[in-house]
C-alpha cells in the first residue's frame, strides 16, 4: 500500500497505519481490482458507497484507494475515536464521527459534506452495519450517502467487494490468513442523480437515489459472484431493546 502524490493531508497515522498494514495485506491476499478508472474522473472529492461483509473491509477497501492516491476517509463511529491509540489514528487520519441516535447526528453529514467539498474521498456503509443477508448480499440502505453526494454536488460512486468474508466472517473476531484469500473489488461508475431536483432532499427523492445506489453495488457484487442477488433486499432495524 503506498500512496501517491496527493494534494490532501496525510497524517502521520495514517502514514503508519500503511507501513504496519502493506505487508499484511500483500501476504494474506491477491487482488483482483477493477473500475480504477472512476476514482480518477477529476481531482475533486467524491463519496464511495460499499457494501459491508467484515470487520476487515476498511482495510481492504482502503488498500485500493491509497494505491489511488485516495486517502481514505470514513464515517466512523464516535465510540472509536474515545478507544487509546485507536482513537489516535482515526482522529490523526481524518475519519469522520458519526453522532448516532443523538443531537449532533446531522454534524455527521455536515463534517463529510465538507470533506467532499475540500477534495476528499469519503466512505460509507450505506447498510449502516455488517449485512445481516444470510446469503451476504446488500442489504436495504440509509440515505447518507445520497444526501452527501447531493448537499456536495460530487460524484457518488459504488464499489462492491467480495473476499473479506473468507478471512473474517461477519460479526466473528478470526483471522483465517491461509491460504491466501482473492479480494474482489468492483468500482463503478457514478450514479446518475442528474434527473433529481437540485436542492430537494425529500424523503422520496433519498429514496429513489438510495435505491439506484444499491441497485449499482448490488449489480457489481452479482458480476464478482457469477450469482443472481435476490429480489427483494433483506431490512434489518435497530431498535432501542437490541437488533431486530
Amino acid at each position: 500500500m503506498g500512496l501517491r502524490k496527493t494534494k490532501l493531508r496525510v497524517g502521520p497515522a495514517l502514514r503508519l497505519t500503511i507501513i504496519l498494514v502493506k505487508p499484511f495485506l500483500l501476504l494474506v491476499t491477491k487482488r483482483d481490482w477493477r473500475g480504477e478508472e472512476n476514482l480518477h474522473l477529476d481531482d475533486g472529492g467524491i463519496v464511495l458507497a460499499a457494501n459491508h461483509m467484515s470487520w476487515l473491509d476498511p482495510l481492504l477497501i482502503s488498500h485500493v484507494l491509497v494505491n489511488n492516491g485516495r486517502p481514505p476517509r470514513f464515517l466512523a463511529k464516535e465510540a472509536i475515536f474515545r478507544v487509546p491509540f485507536i482513537g489516535w489514528i482515526v482522529t490523526d487520519a481524518g475519519q469522520i464521527r458519526v453522532y448516532r441516535e443523538s443531537a449532533d447526528a446531522a454534524k455527521s453529514i455536515r463534517d463529510a459534506v465538507t470533506a467532499v467539498e475540500s477534495g476528499e474521498c469519503v466512505i460509507v456503509y450505506p447498510e449502516g452495519t455488517l449485512t445481516r443477508d444470510p446469503d451476504l448480499w446488500p442489504m436495504s440502505a440509509k440515505s447518507g450517502a445520497v444526501r452527501i453526494a447531493l448537499m456536495s454536488g460530487r460524484p457518488l460512486i459504488p464499489l462492491a467487494h467480495w473476499g473479506a468474508q473468507r478471512i473474517m466472517r461477519p460479526y466473528k473476531k478470526e483471522l483465517r490468513i491461509i491460504p491466501r484469500k482473492r479480494i474482489e473489488i468492483r468500482i463503478g461508475a457514478p450514479i446518475d442523480l442528474s434527473d433529481l431536483p437540485a436542492g430537494d432532499l425529500s424523503p422520496e427523492t433519498m429514496r429513489i437515489g438510495t435505491e439506484r445506489l444499491m441497485d449499482a453495488i448490488t449489480a457489481l457484487l452479482a458480476e464478482i459472484r457469477g450469482e443472481q442477488p435476490p429480489t427483494q433486499r433483506f431490512v434489518w432495524k435497530r431498535t432501542s431493546k437490541g437488533e431486530q
